[in-house]
């Protein structure tokens, strides 16, 4: 399967993995022929990308990091919960809360589950999601990538726990921020912004109040915006006045809003908000939580097309572990000869050559290619 922007997609592709929708129902299934209307409705739903087989990029594969039935029924139990804290008092939200921890200590063993059990790197590029509430994907994505890297640091499991809950209730103050400012498509105005920022208080002040979760738990909500430098919200704090687990669910949270879908802007693949995050490493973000996140998530995801340094173009086939920015790579193209016969290239062992860009527009011309 080959990883492809959708406006190079032309009508007769067909689609290696299926599109859903925000409930998990599917949109358009694998093994399908796109059409011209089914192209536009895949670009008026501004989904980015999408998989399809060819010759070029036949025998790869990308799989799920997290089956999409474990995904939709976490989302839906996260969905209940936060939806309920809109339409009830303050004692109602609490007992509801309370009766939520127990399930979502379910969601929290069944990624870890998923996570351990994988023998690939995390990716969500495989699952194309048309979502409707960003909230309720967020904070499942952010809770998969937060564990990912619990795991990566060999936290023990009472505190894998602990940080799963954190990071599945991290944003749960928005829920106290107006829907229309949320969804505002354009830039917040001053007064917007900081109403925004608030959701941080707003979730420490009803975690706090629950009597079987931690309070660890409503710090996780309270610091994940705080920055070392002390640049972060709300209380400023710098360096080891931040909690650890606060410093992790910030990568994660960071990473996921990156590299999904807003309503005031396009996402990044993985390895452009990895830069991102690079670029604060040791000044926002823990240093040793990025290299922890780097070892889990899949930079350049299977079936991407890539360029090299030396310009060459490939397909990464598979991924190295432990070595993300150096996965194995079929070549496809030297300069701008198409090759007839492509060839494997394992960037681990090919040191004097790096990728330095990616190519989802690559359209090949050559017909029948194997």
């Amino acid at each position: 399967m080959r990883f492809l922007s959708t406006k190079t997609l032309k009508p007769g592709m067909v689609m290696a993995t299926t599109v859903y929708n925000g409930q998990g129902k599917a949109l358009i299934k694998s093994g399908v022929s796109v059409t011209e209307r089914m192209i536009h409705r895949l670009i008026e739903m501004n989904i980015q990308y999408v998989y399809i087989e060819d010759g070029l990029s036949a025998g790869i594969e990308a799989s799920d990091s997290i089956p999409v039935k474990v995904r939709q029924d976490a989302i839906n139990k996260i969905d209940s919960t936060f939806t309920h804290l809109e339409n009830n008092s303050v004692s109602g939200n609490l007992v509801a809360l309370e009766q939520s921890a127990a399930s979502f200590k379910e969601v929290i063993d069944t990624i870890l589950k998923e996570i351990k059990g994988s023998r690939d790197l995390l990716t969500l590029l495989t699952d194309v999601f048309a979502y409707d509430s960003y909230v309720f994907h967020h904070s499942f994505n952010v809770t998969l990538y937060t564990l990912a890297i619990g795991l990566e640091l060999g936290m023990p499991p009472k505190q894998l726990d602990l940080l799963g809950l954190g990071a599945i209730m991290h944003d749960i103050g928005k829920m106290m921020v107006p829907e229309d400012i949320l969804m505002k498509p354009g830039k917040l105005t001053y007064e917007e912004f900081k109403e925004v920022e608030k959701h941080s208080e707003y979730g420490f002040d009803l975690l706090r109040r629950l009597h079987n979760v931690s309070l660890l738990v409503a710090h996780c909500a309270f610091q994940h915006h705080e920055r070392l430098d002390g640049s972060g919200y709300p209380r400023g704090l710098k360096g080891d006045e931040i909690h650890p687990f606060a410093k992790i669910i910030a990568v994660a949270d960071v990473f996921d809003a990156l590299t999904s879908n807003r309503v005031y802007r396009e996402a990044m693949l993985p390895h452009e908000a990895l830069e991102i995050l690079y670029a604060g490493s040791g000044t926002l973000f823990d240093s040793n939580v990025i290299q922890a996140f780097k070892k889990s998530v899949a930079i350049y995801p299977n079936g991407m097309v890539v360029v090299l340094s030396d310009g060459r173009r490939g397909i990464v086939e598979r991924q190295n572990k432990n070595l993300t920015e150096r996965p194995v790579v079929r070549i496809i193209a030297e300069g701008a000869d198409e090759l007839a016969d492509p060839y494997t290239l394992d960037l681990r062992l090919s040191l004097d050559v790096t990728i330095t860009d990616f190519d989802p527009d690559f359209e090949s011309r050559l017909l029948g290619v194997k």
